[in-house]
């Protein structure tokens, strides 16, 4: 790796996806006051919403949306009335 390309902050991080719980430790330059223990060491913490352990697409648990019967729907409330 080259020396000098990264920033002085760039460390040790834990990203925890708070829909389920899971953390992943990995580097970044994220600003964060919390910190939590990992793996017998402790990391500063960055919070996320979401991440590939709880997102449909890579979990395979994604919600299909009828978007015929929406269209169907409105066709039949809206579509009769033409000027």
């Amino acid at each position: 790796m080259k020396k000098g390309i990264h920033p002085e902050n760039y460390r040790p991080v834990v990203f925890k996806d708070m829909s389920n719980g899971d953390m992943f430790l990995t580097k970044s330059t994220c600003k964060t006051t919390e910190t939590v223990e990992f793996e017998g060491e402790t990391y500063p913490v960055v919070k996320v919403e979401i991440s590939s352990s709880s997102h449909p697409f890579y979990t395979g648990k994604s919600k299909l949306v009828d978007s015929a019967g929406r269209v169907d729907k409105f066709m039949s409330r809206y579509g009769k009335v033409r000027k």
